[in-house]
């Protein structure tokens, strides 16, 4: 009998480490498909998340998805230093911010070319705007933050990084696709890995900074690429946005108090061979 009390007695610890009941969470691009799944898993973690995105309608059916109360939409353009000033002046307002997951990510699909393109065609524009709002986005947002994030005791920043922040680009998986792996994005994913590393020490020991490297998510891609990478894939198939939910959630939390500094690879062991 003694053992299963015991048994019991540490999911009763553990869940109350996890858990992120009154702490505010800002979750930038927390509307997109990966955002709105993490918005809605540090709803049912007990968090009061303020989703910040371009689009205000879609920031506004986010948070009216997540359950719990006491969220908020923020609609604001992360590619403008007006719209980033808007932001953090906001959350300033409201006092509050304990998790900033730095989400936000460029897509080349705001009417600039030259991003998922073959090398030669990418162009110097492109490759500033994934910069400016994969990386020195997250870096301002942290750096204008970093007081409330302080104030609590429990800050902790989140940036989403890639594998191909962490490693080169294969582009045997993209033949006869017309699929693109942009320079920009290694970049940029890239150095927001070489940024969590920074400002885990210059943030120490107030402000736990850590990044996670998401896999290839199955969205809908060509089927000889979706073949190529699961065969390549230790696990066998390409990560959903779900398989996030669990590292994010412990990042975030307590259970993380003695985590800073890492990028933790989620892609099913990509990155073993």
């Amino acid at each position: 009998m003694d053992e299963p009390r015991h048994h019991h007695a540490n999911r009763s610890g553990l869940a109350r480490l996890a858990d992120l009941g009154g702490r505010t969470a800002v979750v930038t691009g927390g509307a997109g498909p990966l955002g709105s799944v993490v918005s809605a898993t540090l709803a049912d973690a007990g968090a009061h998340v303020v989703v910040v995105d371009l689009d205000e309608a879609a920031c506004a059916e986010t948070v009216d998805s997540l359950h719990g109360g006491g969220h908020v939409a923020l609609a604001g353009n992360l590619l403008e230093p007006q719209g980033i000033s808007r932001v953090v002046a906001t959350i300033h307002e409201m006092g509050s911010c304990d998790v900033l997951v730095n989400n936000a990510a460029f897509t080349g699909t705001s009417g600039v070319p030259g991003y998922a393109v073959p090398f030669e065609e990418q162009t110097d524009e492109a490759f500033a705007m994934a910069l400016a709002l994969n990386l020195t986005a997250p870096f301002s947002l942290t750096r204008q933050l970093a007081p409330l994030l302080r104030s609590d005791g429990h800050g902790s920043v989140i940036n989403v990084s890639s594998i191909y922040g962490l490693v080169g680009p294969n582009l045997a998986l993209y033949e006869g696709t017309r699929m693109g792996n942009p320079a920009a994005y290694a970049a940029s994913k890239g150095g927001l890995a070489q940024l969590t590393r920074y400002l885990a020490t210059v943030l120490a020991p107030d402000i736990r900074v850590n990044a996670v490297a998401p896999g290839g998510i199955a969205r809908g891609q060509d089927e000889a690429f979706v073949s190529r990478y699961e065969r390549l894939t230790p696990l066998g198939r390409m990560a959903t946005e779900d398989d996030l939910r669990g590292v994010v959630t412990w990042l975030a939390s307590d259970a993380a108090a003695y985590v800073t500094g890492q990028v933790i690879a989620v892609d099913g062991g990509w990155t073993a061979w």
